[in-house]
């Protein structure tokens, strides 16, 4: 009978153990500045992404409801998301590192569909989402960094 209840406590503590590993294994939904990442507003009030590919430099983008030209034209739906491992990067790092290659790709799709800008960019993750001027939502885990942008490719009027 002693047997039984040892092999019983043990099967309780190798389950305990394995609930420990999985539960720190979760991922985080963490809200972040966006000002590590877009640096300072351009010339013109938008927002300049510190890492920016050649083809879509010239993509104005604004987050949440921030103010910006009047729109001459809809182009449509943009959402373009990003999974980065996480490398020994801590969250905020690895987050910034994901938000910095949505924003790449965000860029890019609008210069291919001839959008000058993406406006009411939203961040998600999952079922959580963010419309802010300031900050951006991110899943983080040990092991990578996830989110989406979503957003309205436009042409803005240009003076």
């Amino acid at each position: 009978m002693k047997m039984r209840y040892t092999h019983g406590a043990l099967a309780i503590v190798i389950a305990f153990a394995a609930l420990s590993q999985t539960a720190q294994a979760g991922t985080e939904v963490k809200s972040l500045p966006l000002q590590a990442v877009l640096g300072q507003a351009a010339p013109g009030g938008h927002k300049q992404a510190v890492a920016q590919p050649q083809s879509g430099a010239d993509i104005a983008l604004f987050f949440g409801d921030e103010a910006h030209p009047a729109v001459r034209s809809q182009l449509g739906d943009a959402s373009e998301s990003a999974r980065i491992a996480r490398r020994t990067d801590d969250q905020t790092t690895a987050c910034n590192r994901a938000l910095s290659e949505a924003v790449d790709r965000l860029r890019t799709y609008a210069h291919d569909h001839n959008a000058n800008a993406i406006i009411n960019i939203r961040t998600s993750f999952h079922s959580t989402e963010t419309a802010s001027a300031t900050d951006f939502t991110c899943g983080v885990s040990g092991s990578a960094a996830a989110l989406r942008l979503r957003g309205d490719a436009v042409v803005l009027e240009t003076n």
